[in-house]
């Protein structure tokens, strides 16, 4: 009969009794208990932890490091491995992070909150160049403006926080589409259509592609009082790891004494805040 003396276990092994130290917790075989769910959940994001500390591992040194059985760090390796998180190195026979974690870390930046990373940078420029600065993405047929920060002149007010803008009449809506395939971008348009908001909008599809042929050489795009009259605006795209634009940063101001191209030293700012938020989303320009 076995028994347990000052908090070691007892164990037997060919017929002998031999003591066994363990400091973790004892293990149960009850998967549907909540502690012993909450304990494997654990155990797996240490040892998801421990593959991308080391590069890769054995079950036993896997097993040795969170101080569990062996036979319970191979059943985890392999739940792990179903899900694609682990694969093993068939050379070594060791373990290392699967594409699986790749594929869930790519959608890290896309969840990152794209007001977030760029409220400081709108902010800065709208102190810099006294003029109104929207941050938009593209939904459906238009720019939609998801943050503002102010200029401090009292020009600076208007307010298109949450307006949905026509993308062939402003500088956010040119820039979304410049960044889109061309079939995609022939869905859009058909959709939307190239309604006249000024006697300045552009009212030719032929004319609004050679527009977005310069936006992509230049890397920024202008509209001027084709959205509104008296008001012009320049925007520069914001990209994402993987590149693809996801939204555009526009400053815009009244005609009258707001000309992007003639502004000192606006759109090399403006196009170093695009890249600073893309970076922050995990763009790296190359």
């Amino acid at each position: 009969m076995l028994e347990e003396n000052d908090g070691t276990n007892l164990s037997v092994k060919d017929g002998t009794p031999v003591a066994v130290h363990e400091s973790h917790p004892p293990e149960t075989d009850d998967d549907d208990a909540a502690p012993g769910v909450v304990q494997s959940v654990d155990r797996a994001l240490a040892i998801l932890e421990i593959l991308g500390r080391e590069g890769s591992s054995g079950v036993g040194d896997v097993a040795e490091e969170l101080q569990i059985h062996k036979s319970t760090a191979s059943r985890l390796l392999a739940s792990l491995q179903a899900r694609g998180m682990v694969q093993q190195n068939t050379n070594r026979g060791k373990f290392e992070l699967g594409f699986g974690i790749l594929r869930l870390a790519s959608t890290i930046p896309g969840r990152l909150s794209l007001v977030g990373e760029a409220r400081p940078v709108l902010e800065e420029l709208a102190v810099e160049f006294k003029e109104t600065v929207n941050l938009a993405v593209l939904r459906e047929e238009y720019a939609v403006n998801v943050d503002q920060a102010m200029g401090p002149s009292t020009l600076a007010t208007y307010d298109w926080l949450g307006s949905l803008t026509p993308l062939h009449a402003t500088s956010s809506g040119k820039v979304l589409l410049a960044a889109l395939g061309a079939d995609e971008r022939g869905r859009i348009l058909k959709a939307a259509g190239l309604p006249q908001r000024t006697a300045k909008t552009i009212r030719s599809r032929t004319a609004l592609e050679k527009d977005l042929l310069q936006v992509v050489k230049n890397g920024y795009a202008q509209a001027r009082e084709e959205f509104e009259v008296g008001i012009n605006s320049v925007a520069v795209p914001v990209r994402n790891h993987l590149g693809a634009v996801v939204g555009a940063i526009s400053v815009s101001g009244p005609a009258f004494r707001f000309d992007p191209e003639i502004e000192p030293g606006l759109l090399e700012g403006l196009q170093q805040a695009g890249l600073r938020v893309g970076a922050s989303l995990g763009y790296t320009a190359g």
